[in-house]
């Protein structure tokens, strides 16, 4: 996937939409490269935008005063994120930085608010992409706060191919074992045992700069 139409016709919340509401959108969205390492959007700032992945890989985090930083989520081609921050009038409260050169959608929040008062069935996709979003955070803590290193990227990798919140994403993802590793908070050393041993118990394939997962059940169950 690498033009914005290819995104939008991947998004569900689109398919919902009347031929003005799509052109209105479609007119609406403003397209942006981000190279690796760079700000998608920042902690801190206004919530101006709606965003979402049209090529590439970005990483949701917090950074502490003290440096330390906790990864919520990672964000694979397809995905949108921020509908909580639109929603709710107060600064945005974490980091999305581009783990490789992404190229990025950004809707404005005025078109964003029409798209509520307008359409059901924009309304009726983000509780649903609101309460899937909730249960990947729960279980971040859980990978977090109970899971051995095997099982976070287990738990991490099978967080990527979640089909509602990122239906761009089949069986095979482009991902490095360095971006794996930003995602789960290990060394890339560590990543690559973990990856070996799940490519052992038939779980996925392992291939340069890439994944394939055979057994996505089991990998969302994989504990240590």
């Amino acid at each position: 996937m690498s033009v914005l139409d290819d995104l939008l016709a991947l998004s569900p919340w689109m398919q919902g939409l009347d031929a003005t509401q799509h052109q209105r959108v479609r007119q609406a969205l403003i397209e942006r490269s981000v190279a690796a390492g760079g700000f998608v959007c920042r902690k801190g700032e206004a919530v101006d935008y709606w965003v979402g992945v049209i090529d590439g890989l970005v990483k949701i985090s917090i950074v502490s005063l003290e440096g330390k930083a906790v990864t919520f989520t990672g964000v694979p081609p397809g995905g949108w994120f921020g509908e909580g921050s639109m929603l709710k009038d107060e600064p945005r409260r974490y980091d999305a930085v581009a783990l490789r050169d992404s190229r990025i959608a950004y809707m404005p929040r005025a078109t964003f608010q029409w798209l509520l008062d307008t359409s059901i069935a924009f309304n009726r996709f983000l509780l649903h992409q609101l309460n899937e979003r909730l249960g990947q955070f729960i279980g971040t803590v859980e990978i977090d706060r109970l899971l051995g290193p095997d099982a976070r990227v287990a738990r991490c990798l099978a967080q990527l191919f979640n089909p509602l919140l990122y239906p761009g994403v089949k069986l095979r993802l482009e991902i490095s074992q360095g971006e794996i590793g930003y995602l789960t908070g290990l060394s890339r050393q560590r990543v690559n045992q973990a990856l070996r041993r799940l490519e052992r118990d038939g779980l996925l394939k392992v291939d340069y700069g890439s994944v394939t997962v055979l057994e996505l059940d089991r990998l969302r169950q994989f504990d240590d």
